[in-house]
C-alpha cells in the first residue's frame, strides 16, 4: 500500500514539476496577445464612437439622470 501511494505521489509532483516548466507564456505570444488587445480596443473604440451608438449611449444617459424615484 505504501509503495502505491509513493508512486501516485512521485507522478503528481512530475506532473506538477512539468506543468510549472510549459505554465507561461513566452515572449512571441504576450506580443501576439497584446496586439489582438490593442486591434480589440480600437474596434471598439470605433464602435463606441460611432454616430448612431454615441447618440444611443447620450439617450440613455439622458433618460437615466431624468428618471425620477
Amino acid at each position: 500500500m505504501c509503495k502505491v501511494v509513493r508512486a501516485r505521489l512521485r507522478a503528481l509532483v512530475c506532473r506538477a514539476r512539468a506543468a510549472r516548466r510549459d505554465a507561461g507564456m513566452v515572449t512571441s505570444e504576450y506580443a501576439m496577445g497584446i496586439v489582438a488587445a490593442v486591434a480589440f480596443a480600437a474596434m471598439l473604440y470605433k464602435v463606441v464612437t460611432s454616430g448612431a451608438v454615441s447618440a444611443e449611449l447620450q439617450g440613455i444617459v439622458k433618460r437615466a439622470l431624468d428618471a425620477r424615484m
